[in-house]
C-alpha cells in the first residue's frame, strides 16, 4: 500500500505505543481528521492472558489537573468518565517510625489528584479509541526501522516474524523511554540526549483489602491520602485502588536493596524501619511481594529537538522519561498531546488536511513543520523544568516533609497563598487552559502561589513559569526564615540574661 491509496484521501499518522499517551494522541489525531494506525510490540493488555505480565508492573498513576484538562481539550466528556474509577487524594499522610500519621493536605481549597490503576486507565484508552471509525490497532507489531523522508516503516508482525512496510505522512513516537522512533529520529537530527539511571530501583508490593463484619470489602488505611513512610534515603509509598487495597510503591538505594538477600534480611529491614506498615502488608504478602516482582530501575530523559520537518515528533517518556516523585509523567506526557493540539489548530492542520490541499504528492506541509517546529521550541524550557522537579521531590518526600524548616516554610507558603488568592480569585484552571486557544494563557501569574499547587493544579501555567516563579518566592522564604530565626536567637539572649541578673549563681 502506498501512502496516496489511505482511506478517501485523507492523511495517514501512525502512533508507535498504545499507552495511555500514545491512545491520548491517537485520539486527538482522529478527532482532527486523520487516519491513524497504532502499533505496540506488547499484546493486547484487554485479553486475559495479559493480565499477568501488567499485574508485575502496576504501578498506580496519580492524574492531576493537566491530565484532566488534557482529556477534556481532546473530548469534554472522558475526564469526567475517567474520574468515576479514580479515588481523590486530598493531601499526603505521613507515617513516622512509631506509627503516627500526620496530615499534609495538598491545597487550602481542598483540591486533589486522583489515584488510578494504570492497566485501567490503558483499557479505557484502548476502549475508546477502538470505537474510532478511523482508527486502527495492530498489537504484538515491532517497529524495526523508518525511513522519515520516503515516509514509511518497517513493522515485523511478532507471531509470523514477516516484516511489512506501512507508509504514513506524519508519524508519532509515543513508545516509552526506550523509543525505538526517538532512536531512529537520532539518525535524521541532531539531537542533544541525555539519560542518566539514578542510584535508587523500586518494587511494587500490595496492602489487601479489609473485610467488614458483613463481608464487605474496606480500607485499611485513610483512602483519600497518599501514604507516604519518609525515612531520610528511602521511603513506602501507598496509593488506594478501587477494591479497598492499595499499591505500595518502595523506593531505595540499589545498595538498600542488595542487602536484602533473604527472607529474613527483608522481614527484619521491614520490622526495623516500617513496622506499622509490615502489620498492613502481613509478612507472607510482603515476601511474595518481593519474590514475584521485579525491581525497576528509575531513569531520566532529556531529548532536543523532539521533531523532524514535518515528519515526526516524539512525546511523553520518549521525549522526557522523569522519576515519579512529584506524579507528573503521566500528566505530562498528555499535557503534550494537549500544547500539540493547539500547536496543530494555531498553524491550520485541522480537520479535512486531505492530500489534495497539499499539492503535489511527497511535498512538505509547511503548516505541520512550523506546528512541530514550534513544539520543539516552546515545549523544551518546560520538560526540563518538571524534569528537575521530579527529581528534588524525592529529596522532599523521603525527607524534607519530617523537617521542623519544612514545616515552617509550608506553613508561610500557604498563610501567603491564602491571603494573596483571597484578593486575586481565579477562573477555573482546567477551564482556562481548555477554552483559551493557547497552550498557556497565563503568562505571568499574579500573586502568592504554591510551587506544588503551579505544578499540580494550574494547567493554564507552563512549568517553566512554575520554576521562574517559584525561585523568587523560594528567595523570599528563605529569608524570611533566616530573619525568623534571628529574632527568635534574639529573644532567647535577651530572656537567658534578664534569668541571670534576675538569679544571679554567685553572692
Amino acid at each position: 500500500m502506498s501512502v496516496s491509496d489511505t482511506k478517501n484521501g485523507v492523511r495517514k499518522a501512525v502512533v508507535v505505543g498504545a499507552g495511555p499517551v500514545g491512545c491520548l494522541v491517537t485520539m486527538s489525531l482522529a478527532k482532527m481528521g486523520w487516519e491513524v494506525d497504532v502499533y505496540e510490540q506488547r499484546p493486547d493488555l484487554r485479553l486475559p492472558s495479559s493480565k499477568a505480565a501488567v499485574q508485575q508492573r502496576s504501578i498506580n498513576l496519580a492524574v492531576s489537573s493537566r491530565g484532566i484538562a488534557a482529556l477534556r481539550a481532546v473530548d469534554p466528556a472522558i475526564g469526567q468518565r475517567f474520574l468515576q474509577t479514580a479515588i481523590p487524594m486530598r493531601g499526603r499522610m505521613i507515617h513516622d517510625l512509631n506509627g503516627k500519621q500526620r496530615s499534609q493536605l495538598y491545597d487550602k481549597d481542598g483540591q486533589c489528584i486522583y489515584s488510578i490503576d494504570r492497566a485501567l486507565l490503558n483499557e479505557s484508552l484502548l476502549n475508546e479509541i477502538s470505537a474510532i471509525s478511523n482508527t486502527r490497532l495492530f498489537f504484538k507489531h515491532k517497529v524495526v526501522a523508518i525511513d522519515f523522508d520516503n515516509k514509511s516503516m518497517v513493522v515485523r508482525d511478532i507471531d509470523s516474524e514477516k516484516d511489512n512496510r506501512a507508509n504514513f505522512h506524519f508519524c508519532i513516537g509515543a513508545d516509552g523511554s526506550y523509543s525505538i522512533v526517538r532512536r531512529q529520529l537520532m539518525r535524521v537530527v541532531r539531537m542533544n540526549f541525555q539519560q542518566e539511571y539514578i542510584p535508587h530501583e523500586y518494587i511494587e508490593l500490595k496492602v489487601p483489602a479489609s473485610h467488614s463484619e458483613h463481608g464487605h470489602p474496606s480500607f485499611l488505611l485513610d483512602p483519600n491520602h497518599l501514604h507516604i513512610w519518609p525515612r531520610h534515603s528511602f521511603m513506602l509509598i501507598a496509593l488506594p485502588n478501587k477494591d479497598c487495597s492499595f499499591t505500595c510503591t518502595l523506593f531505595a538505594p540499589t545498595t538498600e536493596f542488595d542487602r536484602l538477600a533473604t527472607p529474613q534480611d527483608v522481614l527484619s529491614w521491614f520490622k526495623t524501619h516500617f513496622p506499622d506498615a509490615l502489620c498492613l502488608l502481613g509478612e507472607e504478602n510482603l515476601l511474595q511481594g518481593f519474590a514475584s516482582n521485579p525491581r525497576s530501575p528509575l531513569i531520566t530523559i532529556q531529548a532536543k529537538p523532539y521533531h523532524y520537518e514535518d515528519r515526526c515528533v516524539i512525546i511523553g517518556d520518549a521525549a522526557h522519561s522523569m522519576v515519579p516523585f512529584y506524579g507528573q509523567g503521566l500528566n505530562c506526557g498528555f499535557e503534550d498531546v494537549r500544547v500539540l493540539r493547539v500547536l496543530l489548530e494555531e498553524s491550520g492542520v485541522v480537520s479535512g488536511a486531505t492530500l489534495s490541499e497539499l499539492g503535489e504528492q511527497g511535498d512538505t506541509d509547511p503548516r505541520l513543520s512550523k506546528a512541530l517546529s514550534r513544539y520543539t521550541e516552546t515545549r523544551h524550557e518546560d520538560l526540563v523544568a518538571i524534569c528537575d522537579f521530579a527529581m528534588h521531590n524525592y529529596i522532599e518526600m523521603r525527607h524534607s516533609v519530617t523537617t521542623p524548616t519544612y514545616l515552617f516554610k509550608k506553613a508561610l507558603d500557604n498563610l501567603l497563598y491564602a491571603v494573596s488568592s483571597w484578593r486575586n480569585p481565579l477562573q477555573d484552571p482546567i477551564t482556562r487552559a481548555v477554552t483559551s486557544g493557547a497552550p498557556f494563557p497565563t503568562r505571568w501569574p499574579s500573586g502568592w502561589i504554591p510551587l506544588y499547587t503551579m505544578v499540580t493544579f494550574r494547567p493554564d501555567i507552563s512549568y517553566a513559569t512554575a520554576k521562574r516563579k517559584s525561585a523568587g518566592q523560594t528567595e523570599i522564604l528563605t529569608v524570611t526564615g533566616r530573619i525568623g530565626a534571628v529574632l527568635i536567637g534574639v529573644t532567647g539572649l535577651y530572656w537567658t540574661l534578664k534569668a541571670l541578673r534576675r538569679f544571679p549563681w554567685q553572692k
